[in-house]
């Protein structure tokens, strides 16, 4: 027989320990919650034996370490689509997107004609202080020559990506300059933003673009407020489209700025009691008008913030119903260095609603729910937004609202699909227009200089026949067949992609933004709310 206390020591019943733990509601991320382990190993027989006889007995060497990571990754999806596993590779990325910040030369960049170009050094970094531009040709890293050789986006961020304080050295082709310009870079860490943009949309309305709740998104965004506010701001239009979320505490910081007073949010589940959180009285945006947009990629601490305004009817809300992720995720490290995420509790809105929708552990059937929103009608149609739950809920005006499966907004915009076509979807996954705009912009510097900022171009701004006859002709020397009626069909929507790509090489997301607002249908929709008011 063989002996039992070598047997404990395998790494399959490092599983059972991990097993148990999620049984029981095992210590997570905060060290004053946590449920006692109450079971002992005798009480899943079958699990030990399982895993000792496969050890044992299998006819072929099993690779322990990721038939263990296989059966985490399983055990967690069975649970809820929103319960996960992080490999130990992956853990960085992620928690470096949530923290705002990663580690390298800060940079923004674009791949165009297999070389390496410089869209714009972030604000601050190091790239930015040595005196890299936008434009400039990335063609060697160190010694590695990396124009025309067929680099991919994973392979520039392995090579310029690296630890604080370390070097490398970049080899630039500016143009107009003969010789390439050399620099050393030192790396350093780099923000990443979760405001992509705030500006005056006109000398009363302030627009802010928020893409994430992460670690820096309340300074971030109260920076935004405050410098509106300065520039006269007595109304706000809050872009919450296709924030997918992120953290609860940046969510219920953000609409503290709104509430002077009131429940935001609670937290509850079967191993966590009740948890409410509520407004302070110093928010720095108690009075004025506000509205807010949300889409079906609205999500998570999105849906916070749009719950919690709607249901003490300080906004309105305007768009799409909003995804329905009402689960609240805990993160635990382990031993290797990998993590899980387990879902401990439900979001519900200040009324009592639910904000998660419907689940099975279909996991794919789960997301691919927003594609039966498409094919149901409900993306262009108000009476076709099917909530689960019809049980009513009352906002502190007495207006109805619903739970069950995201936010239904109080003003409904459908989707825009004018000018979709075959021809189209071949343009943009042929991906020409990237490098289109940034020849364009690259050989008419003088003609763009010549408006004084995004507003002025928004308003200016045209893309010519012939510059639009050049982009049919590029697409066609990329085996893009010519489809006369379909092009007809798609110009506006070209026109309008090309003019703000346009913006966006020559302003940055300013640009972007404010060239897409100027015929946005929700942020009109929200400027006619606002001077209704």
């Amino acid at each position: 027989m063989r002996n039992n206390k070598s047997i404990l020591k395998k790494p399959f019943l490092i599983l059972f320990i991990f097993t148990i733990g999620l049984s029981l509601g095992k210590y997570l991320s905060n060290p004053s919650e946590y449920t006692q382990l109450k079971a002992s190993p005798s009480e899943f027989p079958k699990l030990v034996e399982l895993l000792s006889f496969l050890e044992y007995n299998y006819v072929d060497k099993l690779d322990l370490d990721s038939l263990q990571e296989e059966i985490i990754t399983k055990t967690l999806e069975s649970l809820d689509p929103h319960s996960t596993y992080i490999h130990v590779d992956d853990l960085q990325s992620i928690t470096e997107g949530m923290q705002g910040n990663f580690e390298g030369i800060g940079v923004e960049f674009q791949i165009q004609h297999d070389t390496i170009v410089v869209v714009s050094p972030i604000s601050g970094g190091p790239s930015e202080q040595m005196g890299i531009l936008s434009g400039d040709r990335i063609v060697k890293v160190d010694t590695l020559n990396v124009a025309g050789v067929g680099f991919t986006n994973a392979d520039v961020v392995k090579n310029l990506r690296g630890a604080k304080g370390t070097e490398v050295k970049l080899f630039i082709k500016r143009p107009k300059r003969s010789k390439l310009i050399e620099f050393t870079v030192i790396r350093d860490k780099i923000p990443i933003t979760s405001v992509d943009v705030s500006y005056m949309i006109n000398s009363e309305v302030g627009y802010i673009k928020v893409n994430r709740f992460s670690g820096t998104t309340n300074a971030e965004f109260t920076k935004a407020i405050d410098d509106l506010k300065l520039e006269g701001m007595q109304k706000l239009i809050l872009d919450l489209r296709g924030n997918p979320g992120g953290y609860l505490h940046a969510a219920t910081s953000m609409v503290d700025e709104f509430l002077s007073t009131g429940e935001i949010v609670y937290t509850q589940g079967n191993s966590r009691s009740k948890k409410t959180y509520k407004a302070s009285c110093y928010g720095g945006f108690q009075k004025q008008d506000l509205v807010v947009l949300v889409d079906e990629g609205s999500a998570s601490a999105s849906e916070i913030v749009a719950g919690a305004l709607q249901d003490h009817d300080r906004a309105a809300i305007i768009g799409r119903r909003t995804f329905g992720k009402g689960l609240v995720q805990e993160q635990t490290q382990m031993s290797d260095g990998s993590a899980f995420r387990l879902t401990t509790a439900r979001y519900y809105t200040p009324s009592g609603r639910s904000i998660q929708k419907k689940y099975t552990n279909d996991v794919d059937a789960y997301h691919l729910e927003a594609l039966e929103r498409y094919e149901n009608g409900e993306l262009y149609t108000k009476d076709s937004i099917k909530i689960a739950d019809s049980l009513k809920y009352f906002t502190d005006n007495g207006r109805v609202v619903y739970a069950g499966g995201g936010i239904a907004p109080d003003y409904f915009v459908p989707l825009d699909t004018t000018g979709r076509s075959d021809w189209l979807f071949k343009v943009l996954a042929a991906n020409i227009m990237s490098a289109f705009v940034f020849d364009f912009v690259d050989t008419n510097t003088a003609f763009l200089n010549s408006f004084s900022d995004p507003k002025n171009f928004a308003t200016n701004f045209t893309i010519s026949e012939d510059l639009f006859k050049s982009f049919i002709q590029l697409s066609e020397e990329n085996d893009i067949p010519i489809n006369k009626d379909e092009i007809s069909r798609s110009k506006a929507w070209i026109t309008k992609r090309l003019t703000t790509s346009v913006a966006r090489q020559k302003w940055n997301d300013l640009g972007f933004f404010t060239v897409l607002n100027h015929t946005d249908s929700s942020v009109l929709k929200g400027l006619e709310i606002l001077e209704n008011k």
